[in-house]
């Protein structure tokens, strides 16, 4: 095996220990040789079946021989140190790597029960299975309870056979959701315990504090000390002996113990070297807030952090705080100390975090643990999800991210965490503008913007438009309940005001339900003389707060009515009676099981939490948009947890392995690349049971009549359409004739390509000519970040002038094709709304969870355009097909590593 086969990667064990998972090369001859010298004979036995030193050198030897077909080895190492191996070889005598293959794995001793072995057999698994290996065996002696508890723990599916005293394991590597949660499972506890000397550390130091006022490393370490850090607290600053009252040494290596965290507040010329010091003196975690690293400067600062094993937040960010009272960490330059809450915030823009410190605290929800990640080289949104998952203290979840390091594995882990707790980000980058403006500021690939909201939507992730709605949304979700629906009863006493929020929920999406005849009149008993009690109720400027109180209670609790949304004026009338209104509301009988959310058209601030007298509190907003906004975006998020997970469905007549042959194939013939010539995409779309109307492929014109001949239809009629290598858009070319009738068209329409496309084109395609129905768009995109996107929407020659298209990340579940189809708002079309009848509902979803499963079985598939797909009510049928194929290799996102 190569180093291109599996390229270095860094990964965490149990502890949170990094290790450096590669292949085997010659080199590593010696060190193999003493990884089983050193073990115990009772090790050697279990691994060897035998304590024979002779083994051990046959062992080091077959790993280190040249690479071989159907033979690979992977080792573990850290510090240099090499821990582990794991090898497997094909037993077919071919050696082409398919079918089955024997696994065999050495630990170190010392090291067993820190996930050495498993994550090795996790890296041997993705790549066996990418070499078309589908089932592991190894023979183990049945005392060897350590490994068969591996195999048995992997989540993959896993059989025994005892001979006497051996026992043989047989181990499917088919994929599955039960590995993948196996996996994610090990993967949060490994995050979580590398996240400790960040977030929990016992000792900090601030390296580039100094006398002078106003400097970020000064700022840094008064936060600290200010804020109460409980822990050891060090400065490292050559020419003082004390920073603000703390005690300061001339090097890292000097401080009379080892931090957990350091912070580097230097110039960006000193980080790497600084950090290559921390990590020899056994610092486990870094905080940069350095900003302007060079490509150079960047790439030594992770490195140093890989190969020391310490994990990095930065550089160019804020910094990280914990309001834990155990450790009261406030590591960032912010103006003031978070306030001590519940709300896990994470952000990229240093700006934004400030902003969102600042409204969270001035809330009062509060902070559990916030991080600035900067320019985010290792620690992402997905390991402080993880570490949100695990804290115990944290119930709402705060992300701007402006790029994603590895969407897919973000999108799992963001699906499993937000049925626990809400999700809400800022949708950033959604103009190109935007998107420039994040690309420059964190030197990340901008990302599609229908791409992150397919994410958004998919993980169950609330998204907003803005960091106020972000807040707005927030202050909502941790105050009150989940609405059960979408159905909100306005309740005001200014009918200015409740037109204005009426408005403002058909806006957002929410419905205003007429009330039913007894809520009304019960309504009409406890409100004064010229209430208008429909939806909204305008309650009159005459209300008490005791009529109010009753009005509120009453909508409340009908079934009807999922929500409510009261807008409040100040009259003189509620003045000079004494009464208070919003004391109707926040006093001890105002707790509701239906979520409510006031608007005070006259309030300062955006958003206001009041408090409840006998504890809790209710959202205040300035203007109803806001709280039509937060309730709307409560409403979705109940609907998202309403359902139960989805699942990819299992398809039949899927050839996969011959489907890569076609594509090895083709990229062999084109090794740049390039769109499919008809015959290739046909068999392409055979591979995967995409229906096809039928059709021929003619070079000449005698082929094309012969074609014609024996396609035509009851009607007689064919389609005649031009191909040469690069042509797109045929319609644009008039590379298309319809409605050919007889020999003599047919041969007058071939030679017509001939003669204006002389030169380029290489043959035509002939179909008969299409049934009418509705003509719908599909197709794929392959984002370099995100993977595969399915699109569908509105098809024939409008597609990209009406951009009616819904997208989502494949694989599809069942629930992603149902969103896919109902989402574009053609979709009434296919449901029979205009009276023509539903189409085949059925068969168009198979379509796109075929497209689906292409795409993700290909990471060669670059597009893929099925325009137009022709719906009836009786089949669907792919018209037109355009694939492009690019040289790429599978790569697999559930993976374990660092980035």
């Amino acid at each position: 095996m190569t180093d291109d086969d599996h390229p270095q990667v860094h990964a965490l064990l149990q502890d949170g220990t990094t290790v450096c998972i590669r292949s085997v090369l010659p080199g590593d001859h010696e060190q193999l040789h003493g990884l089983y010298e050193e073990m115990s004979p009772d090790n050697l036995r279990l691994r060897f079946f035998a304590a024979s030193h002779r083994s051990a050198e046959m062992a080091a030897d077959r790993a280190c021989a040249p690479p071989r077909p159907g033979y690979r080895a992977l080792l573990a190492e850290t510090h240099g140190q090499v821990i582990g191996l794991a090898e497997y070889e094909a037993e077919d005598e071919t050696g082409d790597g398919a079918g089955t293959a024997e696994i065999s794995i050495a630990v170190a001793d010392g090291l067993h029960h820190r996930g050495v072995g498993t994550l090795l057999v996790e890296h041997l698994v993705s790549a066996a299975r990418a070499a078309g290996v589908r089932t592991f065996t190894a023979d183990a002696l049945s005392e060897n309870h350590e490994v068969l508890r591996l195999f048995a723990d992997l989540g993959l599916r896993t059989s025994r056979h005892f001979e006497g005293p051996e026992v043989r394991c047989t181990i499917e590597l088919a994929e599955d959701d039960t590995y993948l949660a196996a996996v994610e499972t090990r993967g949060r506890g490994a995050d979580v315990a590398s996240l400790e000397p960040l977030l929990r550390p016992d000792a900090v130091a601030v390296i580039g504090a100094g006398r002078r006022p106003g400097s970020v490393g000064r700022a840094l370490l008064h936060h600290l000390h200010a804020g109460g850090f409980t822990r050891r607290l060090f400065a490292v600053n050559p020419g003082v002996n004390s920073v603000l009252g703390v005690p300061s040494y001339p090097s890292v290596s000097a401080l009379p113990r080892v931090p957990d965290l350091a912070v580097l507040a230097i110039p960006a010329v000193a980080v790497a070297a600084t950090a290559e010091e921390c990590g020899k003196a056994g610092v486990r975690a870094l905080l940069v807030v350095t900003a302007g690293l060079d490509a150079d400067q960047g790439k030594g600062l992770l490195n140093a952090c890989r190969t020391y094993g310490m994990r990095l937040v930065g550089p160019n960010c804020l910094g990280v705080s914990n309001t834990d009272p155990g450790f009261a960490l406030d590591a960032t330059f912010a103006a003031g100390h978070p306030r001590p809450g519940t709300a896990g915030v994470a952000v990229q823009s240093g700006g934004v975090g400030i902003a969102l410190l600042d409204g969270l605290s001035r809330l009062g929800i509060g902070v559990s643990t916030f991080a600035s990640l900067g320019d985010k080289y290792d620690v992402s949104g997905n390991d402080m999800l993880q570490w949100w998952e695990s804290d115990g203290r944290t119930d709402l979840a705060l992300l701007h991210l402006e790029s994603f390091g590895n969407p897919r594995a973000f999108s799992r882990t963001a699906r499993r965490v937000t049925r626990r707790m809400p999700v809400l980000t800022v949708d950033a980058g959604r103009t190109d503008a935007g998107r420039r403006a994040a690309a420059s500021h964190t030197a990340a690939a901008a990302t599609r913007t229908m791409t992150r909201q397919a994410l958004f939507t998919q993980a169950g992730i609330t998204a907003t438009r803005s960091v106020g709605e972000l807040l707005e949304t927030a202050a909502l979700l941790h105050a009150q309940p989940l609405p059960s629906g979408s159905r909100v009863a306005i309740v005001t006493n200014a009918g200015g005001a409740g037109v204005l929020a009426a408005d403002a929920c058909a806006e957002a999406g929410l419905a205003l339900p007429a009330l039913t005849t007894e809520l009304v009149d019960d309504l009409l008993g406890v409100l004064p003389e010229g209430a208008a009690v429909g939806n909204p109720v305008d309650v009159t400027a005459a209300v008490s707060e005791e009529q109010l109180r009753e009005c509120l209670d009453r909508v409340a609790r009908h079934p009807g009515i999922d929500a409510v949304l009261v807008a409040l004026v100040p009259t003189a009338v509620a003045t000079a009676t004494g009464d208070d209104l919003v004391r109707a509301l926040t006093d001890g009988r105002a707790r509701r099981e239906r979520p409510v959310a006031v608007v005070r058209l006259e309030q300062a601030l955006p958003v206001e939490l009041l408090p409840v007298t006998d504890g809790g509190t209710i959202p205040s907003y300035s203007e109803p948009g806001a709280a039509a906004r937060a309730l709307a975006h409560a409403a979705h998020r109940a609907a998202w947890l309403s359902r139960p997970a989805g699942t990819v469905p299992d398809l039949v007549d899927i050839d996969t392995g011959r489907a890569r042959t076609v594509a090895e194939n083709f990229l062999a013939a084109h090794p740049d690349g390039g769109w499919l010539d008809p015959r290739t995409c046909g068999e392409l779309l055979d591979c995967y049971g995409i229906p096809q109307l039928n059709w021929a492929w003619a070079e000449t014109e005698n082929d094309a009549v012969i074609a014609a001949e024996r396609l035509r239809g009851p009607d007689g009629r064919v389609v005649m359409k031009a191909h040469w290598p690069g042509l797109l858009h045929k319609s644009e070319q008039h590379a298309v004739h319809l409605d050919l009738q007889g020999d003599a068209q047919v041969r007058a329409a071939f030679r017509d390509f001939e003669t204006r496309f002389a030169g380029l084109l290489t043959g035509v395609v002939v179909q008969p000519l299409a049934a009418r129905g509705t003509e719908l768009f599909a197709g794929i995109v392959q984002d370099e970040v995100f993977g595969p996107l399915v699109l569908f929407g509105l098809g024939g020659t409008a597609t990209e002038v009406l951009a009616d298209h819904a997208a989502r990340l494949a694989p599809l579940t069942d629930h992603d094709v149902h969103d896919l189809i109902t989402s574009p708002r053609c979709a009434p079309l296919l449901f029979g709304t205009h009276g023509g009848g539903p189409v085949d509902l059925e068969g168009l979803e198979q379509v796109l969870l075929r497209l689906s499963r292409m795409a993700s079985d290909l990471p060669q598939l670059a597009e893929a355009d099925f325009n137009p797909v022709l719906a009836t009510p009786g089949a669907v049928s792919v018209l037109d097909a355009r694939v492009r194929l690019l040289p790429r290799r599978a790569q697999d996102p559930y993976l374990r590593r660092l980035r």
